[in-house]
């Protein structure tokens, strides 16, 4: 897999690097899509960031986000996270709109981002908008430019608040949860440590690295609680078991690391706690159903 892009690259491409990129503050900016988009604009490589993105898609275009393909027909709020690798495709379909970058440090002092779907594994990270929605999204947008050119001592303060209603808009705009207001509390709280255990592992960035927690009881462990409580938990929240996620997410990074890499299957098998290839590839074959090596070729 290509490299984790730095925000340090992404600026070096503009031939400008902010003096606060890497302050205890985080760092923030806003810009215009329509230089990045078009029949001219370079293509942009399948790969993590080390910084989150939201943007404005204005336009169609296609979006792969890990192991998944997204069509936008119209209009999209996107969002990435350095967890999640990503590249847009057709881009010279896209008529223009807007993207702002952060670090985590941006928000850092602020809460965790990580508790919104939309930065979430397995949530919703394009949300397609309806014209009066997209409208809004772009006031907001405008909002910032103004924002981040002005004198202002607190226009951080205010640029987070604007980020954070591109977040809500987006939120408001997917259909409501429905889980139970008296039972989610606990619950959700456990299923959130599960996924951030289960994520933590991921991605895999070299051959030397291999997944520690594979079962329920792994997980169980580590958040010293009895796995019965931890499957309730995770199947209240998630109406899914704790095995069926821990599977799905291995499967994920299978594909990515089969699509994106040029690992061998054994190094793969490995990466992600397999003892033997043959359990690999029985694995693989009963979710896809395919081979590795088939898959790969696809």
């Amino acid at each position: 897999m290509n490299k984790v892009e730095t925000i340090e690259e992404f600026y070096k491409a503009k031939n400008w690097l902010p003096e606060n990129l890497r302050n205890e503050i985080g760092h923030f900016n806003v810009f215009r899509l329509e230089p990045f988009v078009g029949a001219n604009a370079r293509s942009v490589p399948y790969r993590r960031r080390d910084y989150f993105k939201i943007t404005l898609v204005i336009g169609s275009g296609q979006v792969h986000y890990a192991d998944k393909v997204v069509e936008v027909q119209k209009h999209a709020l996107a969002f990435s996270n350095p967890q999640i690798p990503y590249s847009w495709e057709k881009r010279d379909q896209i008529q223009g709109g807007y993207f702002c970058i952060f670090t985590p440090a941006f928000f850092h002092q602020y809460g965790d981002l990580n508790q919104y779907a939309v930065f979430q594994p397995g949530g919703t990270p394009v949300i397609e908008l309806t014209e009066e929605q997209t409208e809004k999204v772009k006031g907001v947008y405008e909002r910032m430019l103004e924002e981040i050119n002005s004198d202002y001592t607190h226009k951080y303060d205010v640029l987070r608040n604007l980020a954070l209603e591109l977040v809500h808009l987006a939120l408001k705009a997917q259909p409501a949860a429905k889980y139970d207001k008296q039972t989610i509390n606990a619950s959700q709280r456990i299923t959130s440590l599960f996924t951030e255990l289960l994520e933590r592992q991921f991605p895999i960035d070299n051959t030397h690295q291999k997944v520690q927690l594979r079962t329920a009881a792994d997980f169980a462990g580590q958040l010293n609680i009895h796995v019965n409580h931890l499957n309730r938990a995770v199947k209240e929240v998630t109406e899914k078991t704790t095995s069926q996620l821990i599977a799905e997410r291995i499967l994920q990074e299978a594909k990515i690391l089969l699509k994106h890499t040029a690992w061998t299957v054994s190094e793969i098998a490995y990466a992600l706690g397999f003892t033997e290839v043959t359990h690999f590839n029985n694995f693989f074959k009963k979710h896809v159903p395919l081979s590795p090596l088939k898959f790969r070729n696809v």
